[in-house]
């Protein structure tokens, strides 16, 4: 049984990102249908320690011609129970869309609240992370520019810092250049008013869901037909994502070093199919122990071209990853950050 946070904010923090999911969720089925598929999502359900603190569900949708990779995930997790721990409880909307055809954009979005049992003299006893990030395979400026334009009408008074923070995080030094073109993230994001914070999270989470959905169906119009030059480019970025999230992307590495209990769905970001040999020319880019991280990455994968990314190479990543960093503590110091670095893994010990 999935027992739930008794904190009213928690409670309403779930209900606002299980909205946002259904919202994200509704339309991308209504786009795929409009652009000519017949595209469902399926619900997966999973429970930490049983349910008792907590849990989440995912609705996915199965790799078609629409989409590659699709992934809409809400959890929340909390330690009613156990007042030795710091963290009251932490819910979070997380997603990630790579659609099919190489010219319509990826996405990814995540809004979460955190909340601890006691306020620190350095820190809110509660605090938002919003982040939103936009993804292309194959970049067209008139995207970039229209899901820029949202960002920063949603958050007029923010957007500066939170630009500045997200080119920050998506930076990967190794290949010297941006995950995405233009990216949002604001990181323990508090005011005096919680309630208007919250009100935001929530404006800010709708205005680039339903952007990006207009950004995917003008694409899909726009392109119906893929050469195989936007197909190469594809996968080479698919290639790049899988390598910033699993050596460089903080927030996935905190969730693996957490608990082992929802590896498919923090593993639900990666692409159905990467190159292999192209992940394995980075090693060498790599300082140590960073480069021995690459290695073991490209062992995890299909000695096929291209290589899929299926449910038992995502949990051979994961543990990957989360032995990686048990045996090489001092690596987490090379993670992406923004201006704050949240001491995640720290508040669930």
């Amino acid at each position: 049984m999935l027992i739930r946070a008794q904190s009213p904010s928690a409670a309403d923090a779930l209900v606002l990102v299980s909205e946002l999911q259904a919202r994200f969720v509704e339309g991308l089925e209504r786009v795929s249908s409009v652009c000519g598929h017949d595209v469902s999502f399926d619900k997966a359900e999973w429970l930490r320690d049983s349910g008792q603190h907590g849990g989440g569900n995912r609705y996915t949708a199965a790799e078609s011609a629409m989409f590659n990779r699709a992934s809409v995930n809400v959890s929340q997790v909390h330690y009613d129970d156990l007042p030795e721990k710091k963290l009251g409880s932490a819910t979070a909307i997380s997603t990630i869309i790579h659609p099919q055809n190489p010219h319509a954009p990826s996405v990814h979005i995540h809004i979460s609240w955190t909340e601890m049992k006691v306020a620190s003299d350095d820190s809110t006893k509660g605090y938002w992370r919003i982040m939103a990030d936009l993804n292309p395979s194959v970049d067209h400026g008139e995207y970039r520019d229209k899901f820029e334009r949202c960002m920063q009408q949603a958050a007029p008074a923010n957007y500066q810092e939170a630009a500045a923070q997200g080119d920050r995080y998506f930076y990967i030094p190794a290949l010297q250049r941006h995950r995405g073109v233009t990216h949002f993230y604001l990181e323990s994001y508090a005011t005096e008013d919680a309630t208007a914070d919250r009100d935001f999270a929530e404006l800010f989470g709708k205005r680039v869901i339903d952007s990006y959905l207009e950004i995917l169906q003008s694409a899909l119009a726009a392109y119906p037909d893929a050469g195989d030059d936007a197909r190469a480019q594809q996968l080479a970025y698919h290639t790049l994502y899988l390598f910033q999230v699993l050596t460089l992307d903080r927030g996935t590495t905190s969730g693996l070093l957490v608990h082992d209990q929802n590896d498919l769905g923090i593993m639900g970001s990666l692409p159905a199919r990467v190159n292999r040999d192209l992940l394995a020319s980075w090693q060498g880019r790599m300082i140590a122990p960073q480069d021995e991280l690459v290695s073991k990455l490209v062992q995890c994968l299909p000695d096929e071209s291209p290589s899929p990314v299926g449910d038992d190479v995502k949990l051979s990543l994961a543990e990957t990853v989360r032995n990686h960093y048990k045996k090489n503590p001092e690596a987490l110091s090379m993670q992406a950050s923004g201006n704050v670095i949240a001491p995640t893994v720290d508040n669930h010990r």
